[in-house]
């Protein structure tokens, strides 16, 4: 190879060159013969300097090179290099002259297979998942009926008249703040992020609809962040994703608490139709009103079985009396029976017994006086048993619920069961008065405490 920039030494008199000057001579040559190459190699010594610079080698069976890529350039690679991986970079042959090592200056880089967007998708997705984003245990529910929906999204594209318009149309009563922000491009993605932090401090939102319509995978890329990616995670309120078509996934749907297939979709999941739920409601207090219905003819049904087995006070005294009338009358016939028969005997006695006449007739009278004692006390007793039973029977008659009824008072009822105290009862309860004679209903307005 010629050294355009070394003169040759004449043959008899050869020139002396330094080693600056072959250093200077190989990197002229080198550099100016490659202006720019692709190569394809497998990553080897990937080592990325504090400074941000990428240090590797490049190698293949047979040989390797060394390599450098510059912060400017490698922060636009979408995946993360290591060793073993197998890339084609574009770059240019440099020569760092005070060691005389030669290197290739990097200015591109794409992995062999699989995209570079692809790999970086798989990558971010593989950390956050082994970090616990996805786990369903930490999603949160999405309210039944939010107030305050906030929707982080483009002002101006056609995601946010889709979801106004739906939310709109299915419930007005919704309140819907548009936090609006970059969604396409290298400045997305921080300024989503912050979009979310100021949706969060909105005064009482439910939820957040974080997302845009359809596009290419570069257009959605910021969705894959793994910024916006932990700030949908560390939100305090559920958030949901709708990013582009229902085949469309990004990072942000496996993090987020729901994913929509659609802006559209997240706006009529996260509002139901008001009509719907009016009919709902309808429908709910009619099965309620036949139930209670149901369950009053029952109660009423149990009442009236349960007060036909209700025996009268009054009636059962009556009874009682009765039973003891009966009883004494059966005592008295039994007591003469018995002195009639022992009277006969005593008479037979006299016939048979060959007695004097006045040992006879002391025993009559002695057994005469007997039986007019045993008939003072049998009366006697039979007198106080009449008065303990009238005594009883005025006590009975006393302590009846309805002997108070008949004095004006009335008994409560609540249900089925008597009413003894006032915090029994409630504002708005139906109970059932009964009186002397007949029964009423009353509704409590307002219930006193002593």
């Amino acid at each position: 190879m010629d050294f355009d920039a070394v003169d040759r030494p004449e043959p008899t008199q050869p020139k002396i060159l330094s080693v600056s000057d072959v250093n200077r001579a190989v990197k002229t040559t080198l550099e100016g013969g490659f202006k720019v190459l692709w190569m394809k190699g497998e990553l080897s010594n990937f080592k990325p300097h504090s400074s941000g610079h990428w240090y590797f080698s490049l190698k293949d069976s047979k040989a390797q090179i060394s390599a450098v890529m510059f912060k400017g350039f490698n922060q636009g690679i979408k995946f993360k290099p290591r060793d073993g991986m197998e890339v084609i970079v574009r770059g240019k042959i440099t020569v760092y002259e005070p060691r005389g090592n030669y290197q290739i200056f990097c200015e591109m880089m794409e992995p062999v297979g699989a995209g570079a967007l692809q790999m970086a998708f798989e990558q971010l997705k593989k950390k956050l998942e082994a970090e616990g984003l996805f786990a369903s245990s930490r999603k949160r529910p999405i309210p039944l009926l939010p107030k305050h929906v906030a929707v982080v999204t483009s002002a101006t594209g056609a995601a946010i008249r889709d979801i106004i318009h739906i939310l709109n149309r299915r419930f007005k009563g919704l309140h819907v703040t548009v936090v609006p922000t970059v969604v396409q491009g290298e400045a997305a993605a921080p300024q989503i992020v912050k979009a979310l932090e100021l949706a969060q401090k909105l005064k009482d939102v439910d939820v957040i609809i974080c997302g845009r319509g359809g596009g290419s995978t570069e257009d959605m890329w910021c969705f894959n962040d793994e910024r916006v990616a932990r700030a949908i995670a560390a939100a305090r309120v559920p958030v949901i994703s709708a990013v582009g078509h229902e085949i469309d996934f990004t990072i942000a749907d496996f993090v987020a608490d729901l994913r929509a297939p659609t802006p559209s979709a997240a706006a009529e999941l996260v509002s139901r139709n008001a009509q719907e739920i009016c009919e709902t409601i309808t429908l709910n207090k009619k099965r309620l009103w036949r139930v209670w219905t149901h369950k009053e003819q029952v109660l009423k049904q149990r009442v009236f079985q349960l007060s036909k087995r209700l025996v009268d006070p009054k009636r059962r005294l009556q009874d009682l009396s009765l039973r003891c009338d009966e009883l004494t009358q059966r005592l008295e016939s039994n007591t003469l029976r018995y002195f009639e028969r022992r009277e006969q005997a005593v008479k037979i006695l006299l016939t048979r017994l060959p007695s004097p006449r006045e040992v006879i007739l002391r025993l009559a009278q002695e057994i005469s006086m007997m039986r007019t004692q045993f008939e003072a006390h049998a009366l006697r007793v039979i007198e106080m048993r009449k008065a303990q039973l009238s005594h009883l029977a005025g006590m009975l008659d006393s302590l009846s619920p309805l002997k108070v009824v008949e004095r004006g008072f009335s008994i409560a009822r609540k249900e089925g069961k008597l009413i003894k105290a006032a915090s029994q009862l409630q504002s708005g309860d139906v109970v059932e008065l009964q009186f002397s004679k007949g029964k009423a209903e009353a509704k409590i307005e307002k219930v006193i405490q002593n």
